[in-house]
């Protein structure tokens, strides 16, 4: 008991402690998380910015191009000073411009190679790399009559540059929201909340799978850490995440804690209990040994007065039942020597032993007891010793008299099968009530009032133990009787 108080206590302590540890663990990996989280939106918000820069960046190349195209209509239309026109095509350097007649010639090029220029020197070579490279085509301008001109520009290096490096930009945001959560399992997704952009420490065999991860999303959003929004130009992002791996390790520490203490309570236990079964068995061995030891003497000493008697003339029928109980003397001497000690079991005739223990013990039973014997007409031989085997029918036929108040019937039965070998003991008493049912083995129980409430203990023990057999009670019913099976493997 004080052992078991001591552990509750260590065992409240170490709770009390690991959870108030947990609990920090928790309260810090929050606050890097808002640190993180902090940190994500401020690059959030720097893409952002160098996205709509990028879009005004494009507006005013899209109008510096249209400039151009007013310049080139001036050139076309115009008898005035034109100078002023021509150095304004002539500065631009950074938008590439093709001019091509109605045909679909070209006429002029602007900031493109000689090479680039082989790449559209027919009309369909220059149809086709219009819609690989995304030409944007300006109004037609007439310069002579009917005759017009066609001006095509696409977005200007520097511009393609950027817009390059804001793809990049925007990939190694992802990447880094990945990369700088190596305890974190994190899903990104797209404003919908089902498209998934990027992810780690989740299992990559399972990201396909819709109903996992629609459950992972439902388990990552919650009240205390609520998905992240980020703004990337017109579009936005959510960046779920759980707790660290640690910290879900943490968490199952007071499981196993109680595991533990279950466990320890248990082998507690079981040692306690051996232990009491140890010293219990030492006793009964100690007592069986002496008891037999004492019987010697006296047992030796009434063979020879037998002797005597039959010297004596003394009629042969009393030296005859004489003889009988001392030869059962000496069946219990030999019971109690071997009680602590292995037995050697050997082949025997079990109805040889049933019919030879009834014929004894009905003469010394009330004659108001009958026994009703019923043995297969074959012979069934079992592995067992003798002696201990005939004292736990004793046991069994002693207990019925006395539930039958020495009058009744008691009933042996005798069958096989393919493996095992039965032999039930019923009654005609008055039975034992059902919540005694399980406690009728255990050592020092009994319903008598005189009585040690070993005799059971010591079948059960020599029927399990020693011939690694099974007694049970196999049905009792108040006021009407109880039946006792015992069962033996068959076994050459």
């Amino acid at each position: 008991m004080i052992l078991a108080i001591v552990a509750m206590v260590i065992f409240s302590l170490l709770i009390w402690y690991s959870n108030s540890l947990i609990d920090k663990i928790a309260a810090d990996e929050q606050k890097k998380v808002s640190i993180w989280a902090d940190a994500i939106q401020r690059k959030a918000d720097m893409i952002t910015y160098s996205n709509e820069f990028f879009s005004f960046i494009a507006k005013e190349e899209e109008l510096h191009a249209n400039q151009i195209a007013k310049a080139i209509l001036k050139l076309a239309n115009s008898d005035a000073d034109l100078s002023f026109y021509l150095d304004f095509v002539a500065d631009n350097q950074t938008i590439p411009l093709i001019i091509t007649d109605a045909e679909g010639n070209v006429n002029e090029t602007r900031n493109l190679d000689e090479n680039y220029r082989k790449l559209i020197d027919a009309p369909d070579k220059l149809q086709y790399i219009m819609a690989e490279e995304h030409y944007i085509m300006l109004p037609p301008i007439r310069y002579y009559g009917n005759e017009y001109i066609y001006v095509y520009y696409k977005e200007s290096h520097i511009y393609t540059g950027l817009r390059n490096y804001l793809n990049d930009l925007i990939n190694n945001f992802f990447s880094e929201i990945e990369a700088n959560s190596p305890s974190l399992s994190v899903l990104v997704t797209d404003s919908t909340q089902k498209t998934i952009l990027k992810y780690g420490n989740i299992d990559s065999t399972k990201i396909d799978d819709s109903q996992y991860i629609q459950n992972l999303l439902k388990s990552m959003s919650s009240p205390n850490n609520p998905p992240i929004k980020i703004n990337i130009g017109n579009s936005s992002a959510y960046v779920f995440y759980s707790e660290s791996s640690a910290l879900k390790t943490m968490r199952l520490f007071p499981i196993i804690l109680i595991l533990l203490f279950a466990l320890f309570l248990t082998v507690a236990y079981l040692l306690f209990r051996y232990a009491r079964r140890s010293e219990r068995n030492l006793i009964w061995v100690g007592m069986s040994k002496e008891t037999a030891h004492q019987l010697g003497t006296p047992i030796s000493s009434l063979m020879a007065w037998v002797e005597i008697l039959q010297n004596e003339n003394v009629k042969p029928d009393i030296l005859q039942e004489i003889n009988k109980d001392l030869v059962r003397l000496e069946n219990i001497t030999q019971r109690f020597s071997k009680i602590g000690s292995v037995p050697k079991l050997e082949m025997e005739n079990i109805n040889e032993i049933v019919t030879n223990f009834v014929d004894y013990f009905k003469n010394r039973t009330s004659s108001k007891v009958k026994f009703n014997i019923s043995l297969p007409e074959n012979k069934i031989d079992a592995k067992l010793n003798k002696h201990l085997f005939e004292w736990v029918l004793e046991n069994l036929c002693k207990n019925a008299v006395d539930a039958m108040n020495g009058a009744g019937t008691i009933s042996i039965c005798v069958n096989e099968d393919k493996k095992h070998i039965y032999i039930d003991i019923s009654d005609t008493g008055k039975g034992v009530e059902s919540k005694s049912q399980k406690n009728i083995f255990e050592a020092g129980y009994t319903t008598k009032n005189r009585g040690w409430g070993l005799g059971l203990t010591l079948a059960r023990r020599i029927i399990n133990d020693y011939h690694r057999g099974k007694i049970i009670l196999k049905n009792s019913i108040v006021g009407k009787g109880s039946t006792f099976r015992i069962k033996l493997g068959k076994r050459g």
